[in-house]
């Protein structure tokens, strides 16, 4: 059983929650947050906690009321009902359901932010799999949704077809499927010296996965990597990204990497384009950096304009995850795609 506290953090919001459970209406909900929305509101779990109880944040509690009682029990229910605040204990009435509902959430957060990455040696998940398993937990719960399942299954069907498309050849941006070992990529920040100048400074990093949509960038902790060029009396910063390892087709013009120098207080901006398992560009700097030049990675258009804070430790806590649900068995069960994952995890 579960402590859960009623309460009406503003007008027309009833919240439904364990103490310190992340919920959506948060000012910068985290990379671990594990989010579903259901009918007259939204649920979310952190992706650390094994607990089935989610957390809601109601808006329409009329029509929430044909579940919480299957993921609360009677007793949430009826203090539902009565939309007073109070301290009330969490007995799941279908515990399969509450338990499904959890697993649809932490589907639909692996297509999102699931860190698959050639540098640190995450597999990819298929999506094929993960669009089938999320079809059919959304029918096991389909009593939570205002059913629109047919349109979900659409979106599920588009997403899963995503980087099927043949590569033409020629073309820049088209990609194929990444084949590389992780200690291919392990030293990607080490380059080599060009024979056309002076290698005054490198080194490597990670990026925001906010800002970029999955299944572009390679989501490994160095998997960024630059190098100040001198030749000539012009300095040129050179910018690598690893490509994911599920980076297949062909990647949108709109949807394409950009890189963001500032080196010198002053800014420059440049598009990546695909070269080989990378994404590359360069810019022209004046004169020779007195320190490392910062980088961002982005796609014009994706992620918060005022990003959270640094976020690399959640990043790391989340590749440990990742391996942990490959490698060793958990009391979470395996999504069918986790479970691909592993049996090919050895091949990477």
């Amino acid at each position: 059983m579960t402590v859960v506290h009623l309460r009406h953090p503003e007008p027309g919001l009833l919240v439904i929650a364990p103490e310190r459970a992340p919920l959506v209406t948060d000012a910068a909900p985290g990379l671990d947050v594990l989010v579903l929305e259901v009918t007259g509101g939204h649920l979310s779990w952190s992706l650390f906690d094994d607990e089935s109880v989610p957390a809601a944040v109601l808006d329409d509690v009329e029509a929430a009321q044909d579940w919480v009682w299957a993921v609360y029990g009677e007793e949430v229910a009826s203090a539902v009902a009565d939309n007073h605040p109070r301290t009330l204990t969490a007995a799941p009435a279908r515990r399969e359901s509450a338990a499904a509902l959890r697993r649809l959430a932490y589907a639909h957060w692996a297509i999102r932010w699931w860190p698959a990455s050639t540098v640190d040696g995450i597999p990819a998940l298929d999506p094929r799999l993960l669009a089938e398993e999320i079809e059919a937990l959304t029918e096991q719960c389909e009593m939570m949704f205002d059913g629109d399942i047919d349109e979900r299954s659409s979106e599920l069907d588009a997403y899963a077809s995503l980087g099927t498309e043949e590569t033409p050849d020629g073309g820049g941006a088209s990609i194929g499927r990444s084949l590389g070992r992780a200690e291919d990529y392990a030293l990607a920040a080490g380059g080599t010296d060009s024979p056309d100048g002076l290698i005054v400074a490198r080194g490597s990093g990670g990026w925001d996965w906010r800002r970029c949509p999955p299944g572009i960038l390679d989501a490994g902790q160095h998997a960024v990597s630059w190098q100040v060029q001198r030749a000539a009396g012009v300095s040129t910063v050179l910018v690598s990204v690893v490509a994911s390892p599920d980076c297949r087709g062909v990647v949108p013009e709109h949807l394409r990497p950009y890189a963001w120098v500032r080196s010198a207080g002053a800014e420059f901006t440049t598009p990546l384009h695909r070269r080989g398992d990378a994404w590359t560009g360069s810019v022209r700097i004046p004169g020779t950096p007195e320190s490392s030049p910062e980088i961002t990675i982005f796609v014009p258009g994706v992620g918060p304009a005022d990003p959270p804070e640094d976020e690399s430790a959640a990043r790391d806590r989340i590749r440990r995850f990742a391996r942990t649900r490959l490698t060793e068995h958990t009391g979470d069960q395996r999504l069918t795609a986790e479970t691909a994952a592993a049996e090919t995890d050895e091949d990477f």
